[in-house]
């Protein structure tokens, strides 16, 4: 049985990932938490938590439930104290890509990221319905990547991420780069800035005297067709109308060079700017 450190146990991410590892029979987990409130945390799930060097001492595979800007800090400290042949598991590809983790040539680097619970999916129970971040009931998908360490490795990262985001719908082995690529790239610098300005939008829709509701109403399900139809999961194009708004819209709220958010150079300072943070 595999001995895993989980650091960061008790806090949003690492809370998750105690429950899923907490019963599971292939793994013994020893919990590192340094705050009262995660420790609080997981006394609630009847765990106990362990002092990190004695879970140092005994751990075949580390996961880092920890934030990106302190990964770099945190793995200084504890990559020396590791036995030889054991895996650090990151939750993000920032620290591996911007190249803060500690130089050791006989452990492993792995890194999954889960994809969230899908927009389209065939989930019918309604506690699955309301996991919008999976780990607990949702199915998900997971991008995982072996950084540094033997081809065996791999399997070894991918069944641990497949318990600790489980239930997992299915995962992909990418790059690293390909990883920072989908985050921050992808989803954080980009779809998260669309949807803020959604949100600022429909804020606006509501300040000139729409309901709060109608407007969330007509929106979400918008979204939801649009996003069907221009992806391709229906064959529903969007109307000629709509296709013109968009055409006349773009050069009003995108620079005409917006797509360099998406080149390596520039993802690479975010990754850079996302580790340096702290």
């Amino acid at each position: 049985m595999s001995v895993v450190a989980l650091m960061g146990a008790g806090g949003k991410m690492g809370l998750r990932i105690s429950r899923n590892l907490k019963d599971c029979p292939d793994y013994k987990t020893l919990y590192v938490e340094v705050s009262d409130q995660g420790k609080a945390r997981l006394a609630s799930l009847g765990v106990s938590v362990v002092p990190e060097g004695e879970a140092l001492k005994q751990a075949d595979v580390v996961v880092l439930a920890v934030p990106d800007a302190v990964i770099g800090q945190i793995c200084n400290k504890i990559v020396p104290a590791l036995k030889s042949g054991a895996m650090v598991i990151g939750l993000d590809p920032a620290a591996a890509y911007a190249g803060v983790l500690p130089k050791r040539d006989d452990i492993t680097y792995f890194v999954a990221h889960p994809c969230h619970p899908l927009l389209f999916s065939d989930e019918t129970d309604p506690e699955a319905q309301r996991d919008f971040f999976g780990g607990a009931k949702a199915k998900q998908s997971v991008v995982c990547t072996l950084f540094q360490g033997p081809e065996a490795d791999y399997a070894r990262g991918e069944a641990i991420a497949r318990v600790i985001f489980a239930p997992v719908l299915r995962t992909h082995r990418v790059t690293i780069e390909q990883m920072a690529v989908l985050e921050p790239a992808l989803v954080e610098t980009l779809l998260a800035t669309f949807l803020t300005v959604m949100r600022e939008a429909a804020d606006k829709a509501v300040a000139m005297g729409i309901p709060e509701q109608a407007v969330r109403d007509f929106l979400f399900g918008h979204v939801r067709a649009e996003i069907a139809g221009i992806f391709g999961v229906v064959d529903q194009p969007l109307s000629d109308g709509a296709k013109l708004a968009v055409e006349k819209a773009r050069a009003q709220i995108l620079r005409p060079d917006w797509h360099k958010v998406m080149e390596i150079d520039n993802i690479r300072q975010s990754v850079k700017d996302i580790t340096h943070s702290a």
